[in-house]
């Protein structure tokens, strides 16, 4: 594992943490104390591969990122990136919901929508929202169409000041249960 350290235009590739240590006291602006030795030898230690950035004064900093390159060419043109945690598998992924919306497929779905709902409140007689969460399962013919039903049905039963999330948050979610006959 090796340390890519840069403050403004100096920059290094460094194979060690005494080294990196070395490159940093180089630095007149750097004033480097026996604590932030110790950070940075505990960041080059740890298992986290997120880049460290060092705050010196107010908007100025120098900045340190785990890299596998072996070369400054090879991390500038990033050949050696990190490989992800996540198991390789040849099967396609899913969709993200927004590409899925629009996807035409007449059926049975469920739809579940987090909404704020306007609701008196009896003891002020003031109206407050409500987070509310609702489940229901329509026919439709995509799941932009399941969105529609839905709050078109919400909007003719609630306070018509309740806020409805868009189809493409994260607080509407659908799932195709299969074709009607």
């Amino acid at each position: 594992m090796n340390l890519y350290l840069r403050y403004f235009d100096k920059e290094t590739l460094v194979s060690n943490v005494d080294e990196a240590v070395e490159f940093l006291r180089s630095i007149p602006e750097i004033e480097m104390d026996e604590e932030l030795e110790a950070d940075v030898r505990n960041y080059a230690t740890s298992e986290v591969y997120y880049p460290k950035r060092y705050k010196l004064r107010p908007r100025v900093y120098f900045i340190i990122i785990k890299t596998e390159a072996a070369t400054m060419l090879d991390f500038k043109q990033k050949k050696a990136l990190r490989p992800s945690d996540a198991p390789n598998t040849s099967v396609e992924p899913t969709p993200p919901t927004v590409a899925r919306l629009n996807e035409n497929r007449p059926g049975w779905y469920e739809g579940s929508l987090s909404f704020k709902r306007v609701v008196l409140i009896p003891s002020t007689g003031k109206h407050e929202y409500r987070d509310t969460f609702f489940v229901a399962n329509c026919k439709a013919n995509s799941g932009m169409d399941c969105y529609n039903r839905i709050v078109e049905h919400l909007r003719e039963r609630v306070d018509p000041r309740s806020q409805f999330p868009s189809a493409k948050g994260k607080n509407f979610k659908f799932k195709y249960l299969g074709y009607w006959k």
